[in-house]
């Protein structure tokens, strides 16, 4: 009877250990909240997160002025590592024509009145690696039962297009943005250990330099995204059919994460002035 006891009150002690709460102030509970809610703990598991939102263009003295919608996604996939977690994969994103929803081809530019090529977003690789032990996120615990984790990313840096190279698509030698994003989710998901990916919401917001096939040369001013979005349930499948038709009929890789984790990471302006030097051989 004793021993009954004994392991009936292991049994429960054992059950209440499994069902304690991640401690959001250590790095390493944080850092499985972080992995369960921007992927999965799983490293077989890819997961997708797809936006969709507008692009304004602000110049000084003019009304901030809607010129495109947008749609993108990010394919990726979690790999555990002895210090921590490699975050692995590609983004793209498509801009739409504001009235139609098409996926823009060219587009008369109503600033310069010059009619330019649309190069999407192609950026593979977009991997990162978070440890452990030093891992950190900002987050807030909002009033009903959810919490926001949020991360502003203020960039600059020396662009890869310099400006005596590059004069119609370049302001300046240094790339100027930044990125701000804020993922929604319920406190209840990331606290259940049978749960290894959890849905959540997303909003992003970026502001840049024109972009470099806009040709916008000199002209003062800057570009705004708003964009709002969620974790795909079903994946790559289950994204809206044009985006995933564009991806197979462009890039078909983009329907995976990569297959390991390499360096350095592509970002838009990079991929224009690969794009472009290829194109002259």
């Amino acid at each position: 009877m004793k021993m009954r006891c004994y392991t009936l009150a292991l049994l429960l002690l054992s059950g209440s250990m499994q069902a304690q709460p991640l401690d959001l102030s250590n790095s390493t509970d944080l850092l499985t909240a972080y992995v369960k809610v921007r992927g999965s703990l799983d490293p077989k598991e890819e997961t997708v997160v797809y936006d969709e939102g507008i692009i304004y263009a602000v110049i000084p003295n003019q009304p901030i002025r809607a010129i495109f919608k947008l749609q993108m996604y990010n394919i990726a996939r979690f790999e555990p590592n002895d210090s921590g977690y490699s975050l692995i994969t590609r983004e793209m994103l498509a801009y739409e024509d504001l009235q139609t929803g098409e996926i823009l081809k060219e587009w008369k530019n109503p600033f310069t009145g010059e009619t330019v090529e649309v190069i999407h977003v192609w950026n593979d690789p977009v991997n990162s690696t978070n440890k452990s032990a030093s891992f950190s996120i900002p987050w807030t615990r909002l009033g009903d039962g959810r919490i926001c984790m949020h991360i502003d990313v203020p960039l600059f840096y020396p662009s890869p297009l310099k400006k005596a190279n590059w004069p119609k698509e370049s302001r300046s030698d240094m790339y100027q943005a930044a990125e701000l994003f804020q993922f929604f989710v319920s406190e209840k998901d990331i606290n259940n250990r049978k749960m290894k990916s959890v849905p959540f919401d997303i909003s992003w917001v970026r502001f840049s330099d024109f972009l470099p096939w806009m040709k916008m040369g000199d002209k003062q001013g800057y570009l705004m995204y708003s964009s709002r979005g969620w974790k795909v349930k079903g994946g790559f499948e289950a994204l809206p059919a044009k985006i995933k038709s564009f991806v197979l009929a462009n890039h078909p890789e983009y329907a995976h994460a990569p297959a390991q984790y390499s360096s350095p990471n592509m970002t838009s302006w990079k991929y224009y002035k690969k794009i472009m030097e290829e194109r002259k051989k």
